[in-house]
């Protein structure tokens, strides 16, 4: 959630800032404000809605300063107006803050703060803590000290629960920035002369490649010369630097309509990439470099437990499908949300995967950290290097799809099905799957790319099948074994950018409730598959065919549908079973893409969501 830029050096800071806050407006766009320190002031313009509207709308883009920082907001604490917005001042004007993140205990804090006579202008919990700080600041010496700025804000954060990336300005300390994190993505790009801050490297790419991720509990204080890195106890910290591989022209739309357009049509390429370099030199099984754990210890898992959530989690389902049927290893998939609340039993044995695009989602970094606390090692697939999932992890598998900057997922989930059927084929191999079975199965995932450009073909046929059906507001979904973790993708997919409810079952389980929902103004969206299935969705498709409701057909080529069955036939490629789900994924992708594009819902921001989600 929240978006947090912030500049140091000798530009002007408010176009670089407003420029990293269109980057970073997947991760909010609620409200948007800016704050450039000059002369020992503050100049502030906050205003809710869109950062364009903050662009247009007031002076920001006029501040003069060269040290500032700026918010775009997904509303947590308070509703969406203008006096929420970020940046807050304290009631005393010295401090302006950005926040990103939840302060759990932000009520008693402010209790505290009104019996000292601070005051509050927003329903916000980031207010509290800006008004903290100038509490501990006040307490210090009135003479100036170099420290004393840094260390009202470490004090502070001492009494703080709860999640956050912040930060601070100090009007005392003209070219200062303090911030820092828990729970909530943090990053120092280093450049020629300045300095920038920000919770994704998006929204500095396009003025380093060098970077430094902060960890939990770190705090950075910067100034135009240098910076320093300490923890809440003080303890110095050595800044470890990374260099983003992607450059500004991958965050960019390059012709398209949305970026969930491009990314769509991106994904030959995305999956070619996950797989690089991934396959054992005689074909037969897959290669992972970064898992940390030798292949003996591999052979004697017994379980295998899987944790991620929203579209992560339905790559999970099909990961379970997977590896059940090729490594004959039983799986349990949890949402990572509800995993550290409950008490399961777990074998001795067990070994974790955890699934996260940002490696950021705050409810998969407490599973990880659960189950870790339990004695098991995890390993993760995220597709962000130096992000808190991939640095608390055991070992992992990056994606390498490169930015993803739509909210709604898509050449991220059709990685992770990629990479969960290579974990199929990289257990079953360990196990019983026989080599040419192997062979016969990387030729398989091999040819996926060239499977997805022949389904994005289709593209024209698909977009008039949306513009028919765009007017209909409740769809079904329905599948069968790995196809039906599809369907949930899909009604997913529908329900997040264009708003029509849509559900998604197993095929099988329409006729135990949801066949109630059957009209002709509730059309179905069946996976197909040949095989042992067909005969069983064919079945099921005519139950709804005989209650007059639509169907929309996404079926393999070789299947022989009955005459009239469907109102609407998209043909994909007949494939392996283990590819199938990520063919079968992109004609819903274009199906939702095109219905809302008809319905000219916002693509790239849908109402109430955000990217990366940081807060529990």
């Amino acid at each position: 959630m929240c978006g947090i830029v912030g500049y140091i050096g000798t530009q002007k800071a408010s176009s670089i800032i407003l420029e990293g806050l269109k980057r970073l407006e997947y991760r909010g766009y609620d409200s948007a404000g800016i704050a450039v320190q000059k002369n020992g002031r503050f100049d502030i313009a906050k205003k809710a809605g869109r950062v364009e509207g903050l662009i247009k709308g007031t002076a920001a883009q006029k501040f003069s300063g060269t040290t500032g920082m700026g918010h775009t907001r997904w509303a947590t604490h308070g509703g969406v107006t203008d006096a929420n917005a970020h940046p807050h001042l304290s009631s005393d004007g010295k401090f302006a803050l950005i926040h990103n993140g939840i302060i759990e205990n932000y009520e008693s804090i402010k209790r505290f703060l009104l019996s000292k006579g601070y005051t509050f202008a927003s329903e916000t919990d980031t207010e509290v803590l800006c008004n903290l700080i100038a509490y501990h600041y006040q307490k210090e010496p009135a003479v100036e000290d170099a420290s004393r700025f840094l260390e009202s804000v470490r004090k502070a954060l001492r009494h703080i629960e709860g999640a956050y990336g912040i930060a601070v300005m100090c009007a005392d300390y003209p070219a200062e920035i303090v911030a820092a994190r828990k729970g909530s993505p943090l990053i120092l790009g280093v450049g020629d002369g300045e300095y920038m801050l920000a919770s994704d490297v998006s929204a500095i790419i396009s003025r380093t490649q060098n970077v430094v991720y902060l960890k939990d509990g770190e705090i950075l204080h910067i100034t135009v010369r240098n910076f320093s890195i300490t923890t809440l106890d003080a303890a110095d910290v050595s800044p470890v630097f990374d260099r983003v591989s992607w450059s500004i022209a991958d965050a960019d739309l390059n012709g398209h309509a949305h970026f969930m357009e491009k990314e769509i049509f991106e994904q030959p390429a995305a999956l070619e990439n996950t797989m690089r370099g991934r396959f054992s030199e005689d074909g037969s099984t897959a290669n992972f470099g970064g898992l940390n754990i030798s292949a003996v210890d591999f052979r004697h898992v017994d379980r295998f437990h899987f944790l991620a959530c929203g579209s992560a989690w339905h790559a999970c389902l099909v990961a379970e499908q997977l590896i059940e049927r090729f490594a004959r290893v039983p799986v349990e998939v949890d949402y990572a949300s509800e995993f550290r609340y409950r008490n399961s039993p777990l074998e001795r044995s067990a070994l974790f995967f955890t699934f996260s695009q940002s490696g950021e989602t705050i409810d998969t970094l407490a599973a990880l950290r659960e189950a870790k606390r339990k004695g098991y090692k995890v390993l993760a697939v995220n597709n962000v290097v130096g992000s808190t999932i991939a640095r608390e992890s055991d070992g992992g598998i990056y994606q390498h799809v490169g930015p993803e900057i739509g909210v709604a997922s898509t050449k991220a989930f059709t990685s992770q099905l990629l990479i969960g059927a290579m974990l199929a084929l990289y257990i079953g191999r360990m196990r019983d799957l026989s080599f040419s079975d192997g062979v016969e199965y990387v030729q398989a995932l091999k040819g996926v790319p060239d499977l997805v450009r022949q389904v994005l073909a289709q593209a024209p046929h698909i977009k008039e099948i949306a513009r028919r059906y765009a007017k209909f507001q409740d769809f079904l979904f329905l599948g069968r074994l790995s196809l039906f973790p599809v369907a949930l993708e899909g009604a997913l997919k529908l329900k997040e950018i264009s708003y029509i409810h849509a559900e998604g079952y197993p095929a099988a389980e329409m006729k135990h409730g949801p066949i109630a929902l059957i009209s002709e103004q509730c059309p179905s969206v069946f996976f197909v598959p040949s095989g042992e299935m067909f005969s069983k969705v064919v079945s099921s498709m005519q139950e709804i065919k005989a209650r007059k409701g639509r169907i929309i057909a996404v079926a393999t080529e070789d299947c022989a549908l009955p005459a009239g069955l469907a109102d609407e036939i998209i043909r994909i490629p007949e494939c392996h079973e283990a590819v199938l789900p990520i063919v079968a994924t992109v004609p819903v992708q274009l199906l939702s893409y095109y219905i809302a594009v008809e319905l000219q819902r916002d693509v790239d921001k849908p109402r109430n969501l955000a990217k990366s989600v940081t807060v529990e």
